[in-house]
């Protein structure tokens, strides 16, 4: 290839697989086991952290907050921190919701989480920086894409007459 030619870029303008800073998080197991569930983290077993549910789609970035149980506590997105219109799909708009939404429920009184994260939009990598910038200490990160083999199928043609 010629050297003038740009490099190949793989993904989203602003988004790198290296750019999260992982020395915040603490490495305690490897792989989930057995006594998981009953693990303490900041005196809190695994199975009673709250968990914050992130979707990143193509237009928006939603952020969840929920109980153990499932009890919605907060719902935050781009548009909340006046992002509008095709601002709201950027990574920067996901960054900053986060930061906003961990300092939120910061006050709350949850400053140790788990993550549970749903699409594979722009804002998938910037939340996670967000949350770790605002000082939420992320204890598990669980994907939950739903990954589709096929195409859906188009419904038949309309008969002409």
């Amino acid at each position: 290839m010629l050297k003038s030619m740009p490099k190949k870029e793989e993904g989203v303008l602003g988004e790198d697989v290296l750019a999260i800073d992982l020395t915040g998080f603490k490495k305690i197991c490897d792989f989930p086991d057995l006594n998981t569930p009953d693990r303490l983290f900041d005196n809190i077993p695994f199975k009673m952290l709250p968990i914050i549910h992130i979707r990143s789609h193509k237009n928006n970035t939603l952020f969840t907050l929920t109980d153990h149980e499932g009890q919605v506590k907060m719902i935050r997105s781009c548009g909340c921190d006046g992002f509008k219109n095709c601002r709201k799909k950027t990574s920067i708009a996901a960054q900053i919701t986060a930061t906003s939404f961990a300092k939120i429920i910061s006050k709350m009184g949850y400053k140790t989480c788990r993550i549970c994260i749903d699409g594979i939009g722009p804002g998938r990598m910037s939340s996670f920086k967000g949350l770790q910038l605002a000082g939420i200490n992320i204890v598990s990160i669980t994907d939950s894409t739903l990954i589709i083999d096929y195409p859906k199928q188009r419904p038949r043609a309309a008969k002409s007459l």
